[in-house]
């Protein structure tokens, strides 16, 4: 998925996300196993797991692929994985600019295909840490509540800590530092909010538009290339695309 902040963006996204759903229930059993790995199997002692389940749910993962997912990260089925987090930077159309979080079992393999992936459809690969000052770590989270007025709701908000909102009809898109991601999400739901989604996130300093068809066609050839390959995880850009151009496409 993307991380960007724009609404229009993140539905985009998204629609993308959803016509692949094989690979969106590959990529939280991957999430899975690392958080168990890291912190251990059990949900009610290791945070970051627990939000990586519940963020497997609002997806539709099957109960029993989570399980599975579980054991292989903390070590309890002989078919574990040792899955390598790594990022790659890549530049494309209009100045448009990526960073690209793999989670594989083979490296080599990956950064290998990435860079094909991206010199075949106009992009050019890059070093992520050029790539990387042009955006923040940042928590996101997605969360509603009902019998608030906005007002009230925005106020529970403020005090959770979040460092800034947006309302989408019924949706609150929630920004929060990269520490404080999980305390927030728990302030929210004590104050009776539903956060259906939860995570760190890179997103853009400063937003590059694409104002014409052509620019986000081959845009959007390069991010759906790019997304498509079973070891990458996330691609966060920076780009806006107007709402006319999306309409068209």
């Amino acid at each position: 998925m993307s991380g960007h902040s724009k609404w229009h963006n993140i539905k985009l996204k998204k629609g993308l996300a959803d016509s692949k759903r094989g690979k969106i229930f590959t990529r939280h059993a991957k999430l899975i196993a690392i958080t168990a790995r890291e912190g251990g199997g059990d949900p009610d002692m290791n945070p970051s797991l627990r939000t990586a389940i519940s963020n497997a749910k609002a997806d539709n993962v099957p109960n029993a692929n989570i399980e599975k997912a579980i054991k292989k990260g903390a070590g309890g089925d002989k078919e574990t994985m040792n899955f390598t987090e790594t990022m790659y930077g890549a530049l494309g159309p209009c100045g448009s600019a990526f960073l690209i979080q793999s989670i594989s079992d083979n490296k080599n393999r990956a950064v290998s295909n990435i860079k094909t992936i991206i010199s075949k459809n106009g992009g050019t690969s890059a070093e992520s840490a050029s790539i990387a000052w042009m955006f923040q770590r940042k928590g996101q989270m997605f969360a509603t509540i009902n019998g608030k007025s906005d007002e009230d709701a925005e106020l529970m908000i403020i005090d959770s800590g979040a460092d800034d909102f947006s309302k989408n009809e019924d949706e609150f898109e929630v920004i929060t530092s990269d520490t404080s991601l999980m305390s927030v999400k728990e302030a929210l739901e004590k104050a009776g909010f539903n956060v259906t989604k939860a995570e760190l996130t890179y997103l853009p300093k400063n937003d590059v538009k694409i104002d014409t068809l052509e620019d986000a066609q081959r845009f959007l050839k390069l991010l759906d290339a790019i997304e498509e390959d079973e070891d990458v995880d996330c691609v966060y850009h920076n780009t806006d695309i107007s709402e006319e151009i999306l309409a068209q496409i």
